[in-house]
């Protein structure tokens, strides 16, 4: 059996040096962001600016829509790119867009980012009112087309219902256990359980605003974490999206945050004195350092075949089962 390895969330600044890393930690597929607050048009932009790249370098990266394109970049030494997005900007209030951006490549979306959305309540909101009627209807078409419900930046009452609404499984992304590291982006077990049980996924972060002593946590603890996780809620349902934000610059995180909602700086999780990305822990610099993450999560009596899962297997195996459009 091929053991996969799998980031399920990035948002670089792309470039040939991140592409060569990729292949260099011999990463076979990422999700990545291709729109935080982008309108429709704008989203279209940015796909065709990953058209440019595949042009560019045909042989570190190909375009993803299916599991077996993962197996093709795998044979071909290559990584294969999968596209979502952390916000349902993209389909402004139409919800026929969900299929025509599926067509294009569009494979997971966030109902919400932070804030309360056409579709449901972001982590940052005081009052969750859950999923909305449009919500409802959004969650049933993308179930239809085969893209993914994400709610790694939604609040714990609209995350549940989505759960339960949705006729296929969901994802949180990116997002570690509240329990480890209390932050408003990580969930509570409860939430973990409703996404697990319903055959979903938890890919955890190493963004440090979501770790047990920031950018100082230690792989050690990150790979207990985890393993702890996997005793809970079965390790076939946890993988790893790191979150990677390699090589943007502060403003980028300004961009993330703040959007076109608001006139003022929301320093979200970070602090007003240092509102830029923080430093990555040691163990994680760059896509180089899988390794550490496999050899650490060997190291805390996880098996092999579960280890393997969590590195990417599991993700291989969501991704075969929901990318497709729903059989009539």
């Amino acid at each position: 059996m091929t053991n996969f390895r799998i980031d399920g969330l990035q948002y670089a600044n792309w470039s040939e040096k991140i592409f060569r890393q990729l292949r260099e930690g011999n990463v076979d597929a990422i999700h990545v962001t291709i729109s935080y607050h982008e309108n429709f048009r704008e989203t279209v932009l940015n796909f065709e600016q990953w058209n440019r790249w595949f042009e560019q370098y045909p042989d570190l990266i190909i375009k993803g829509q299916w599991a077996s394109d993962i197996e093709t970049a795998r044979a071909t030494g290559r990584t294969a790119v999968f596209f979502g997005f952390q916000n349902p900007a993209p389909i402004e209030d139409d919800i026929g867009l969900v299929e025509i951006l599926h067509t294009l490549g569009a494979r997971f979306m966030q109902l919400t980012y932070n804030n309360q959305s056409l579709l449901a309540t972001g982590c940052y909101e005081s009052d969750d009112t859950g999923i909305t009627r449009m919500g409802t209807q959004v969650i049933k078409e993308m179930n239809r087309v085969g893209l993914v419900v994400d709610m790694s930046h939604s609040a714990d009452r609209s995350t549940i219902e989505a759960a339960n609404i949705s006729e296929r499984p969901i994802a949180i992304t990116h997002a570690n256990p509240y329990e480890w590291s209390p932050a408003l982006r990580n969930k509570r077990d409860d939430v973990i359980r409703a996404v697990t049980e319903n055959g979903g996924m938890l890919g955890f972060s190493v963004y440090p605003h979501h770790l047990k002593d920031k950018s100082a946590c230690t792989l050690e603890s990150f790979c207990e974490m985890i393993a702890r996780t996997a005793e809970k809620f079965g390790a076939e349902h946890l993988g790893i999206g790191t979150d990677l934000c390699q090589d943007q610059p502060d403003s980028i995180v300004e961009w993330m945050r703040v959007g076109r909602w608001t006139k003022e700086i929301d320093y979200g999780e970070g602090s007003a004195a240092a509102p830029g990305f923080p430093p990555m822990p040691t163990w994680f610099q760059d896509n180089r350092h899988f390794g550490n993450i496999e050899t650490g999560l060997l190291k805390t009596g996880l098996s092999r075949a579960e280890v393997a899962g969590i590195m990417g297997n599991n993700w291989h195996r969501f991704f075969a089962e929901n990318f497709t459009p729903q059989e009539k």
